[in-house]
């Protein structure tokens, strides 16, 4: 054997083990987290003192189990997640060992007379969300109330085989309406996936739930450019037909800071306000970033553009969905006239997408 044979066979030797490793881990934490939400509900419906806790359940229990990663709000997700996904229950079983599933038939038999698939929706098979998804993908995708497109996610999620950060990506993006939208579906999956961040071991090791669970500490297809172009065009006329006051000023306006040219999405000036709107639209979630940057060009507006008896201009950042705390603390101490709102582009066609997700759900069999 040469060396180099030797080298390959110790990296492959690692890589195997790593996977081997996270993904019993996350098996074993999603079963875990999955049984928890079960007791819970469990115990809401037929606890002999439940009435003495009612809503304040879950706080009780976090206040009085010592378990890493079940704090009060991880209950609360363990709860949801079983709500969302009570078909994971025949790999629980199957996974388990015998005794387990003996004094856990209770619960485990409720679930079992409760759970009846949609039939509207591509069925997939349990083991597969279990082998392929991590706790933390499920704790992304509960976050979707709309069946199919959680369904959508799911699938492509497998397919693309698609880390939690990519996930995230994908959802912020709206692929699942651009999609929709799409005359070409295939060619727009493929193009999402040409440049994917793939899931490995090491991003499932490094999960911060893993960590807990372990005791360690821790126009064919509408590419995002185009969609953000319709958005912008729908924005202005409907901002146009609004009136009272707004008056289109701009658009993709281009100002220079230092040696940097940089463009604000849309410009308007408000003629009972007598100021300037700048109106900043992210195809995606609310990141920190976002307030910096649309901070800098209100700060530019003060000192470049305000004309006699202007007022301070009045910062909008559109996206397509936001985490109200990280807002919060990302515009403290920022300009006081600048606002974050999300927004939401027409749905696809239901039918439309059942069909193409059952094409795509074949590939998982």
């Amino acid at each position: 054997m040469k060396l180099t044979n030797l080298i390959i066979q110790l990296n492959d030797l690692d890589a195997s083990l790593k996977k081997h490793v996270s993904h019993s881990a996350n098996v074993g934490l999603t079963i875990r987290n999955w049984l928890v939400g079960a007791y819970l509900v469990e115990y809401e419906q037929n606890g002999e003192d439940r009435a003495e806790y009612g809503e304040k359940l879950i706080e009780q229990v976090a206040k009085k189990i010592n378990i890493k990663g079940l704090t009060k709000d991880g209950l609360w997700r363990c709860k949801q997640f079983y709500d969302t996904y009570p078909q994971i229950l025949a790999t629980v079983s199957r996974e388990l060992d015998n005794t387990f599933v003996q004094n856990n038939l209770e619960i485990i038999g409720t679930v079992s007379r409760e759970f009846k698939p949609d039939p509207s929706l591509p069925e997939i098979p349990s083991e597969k969300l279990l082998n392929n998804l991590s706790y933390s993908h499920f704790k992304e995708l509960v976050k979707i109330e709309n069946p199919l497109q959680r369904t959508f996610y799911e699938i492509e999620s497998i397919r693309g085989n698609w880390s939690v950060r990519e996930l995230k990506r994908q959802i912020g993006s709206l692929l699942y309406e651009r999609t929709g939208l799409s005359t070409d579906k295939d060619k727009l999956i493929r193009i999402a996936n040409e440049d994917t961040e793939q899931l490995r071991p090491e991003d499932i090791i490094k999960d911060p739930y893993v960590f807990e669970f372990l005791g360690l500490t821790p126009k064919d297809a509408l590419r995002e450019y185009d969609l953000e172009t319709q958005l912008l065009d729908d924005l202005q006329s409907f901002l146009l037909e609004l009136g009272h006051g707004f008056c289109f000023e701009d658009r993709q306006k281009k100002i220079r800071i230092g040696n940097s040219d940089y463009f604000i999405d849309l410009v308007f000036y408000h003629r009972k306000l007598h100021c300037n709107i700048l109106i900043e639209l992210k195809i995606g979630s609310f990141e920190h970033a976002n307030a910096g940057q649309l901070n800098t060009y209100l700060n530019y507006y003060k000192k470049h553009e305000l004309n006699e008896g202007d007022n301070p201009p009045i910062g909008l950042l559109l996206c397509t969905d936001k985490d109200s705390a990280l807002v919060e603390y990302a515009l403290g101490g920022m300009d006081e006239n600048m606002f974050v709102s999300s927004y939401k582009i027409a749905l696809p066609d239901v039918a439309e997408i059942q069909a193409f997700l059952k094409k795509e759900a074949r590939f998982l069999n």
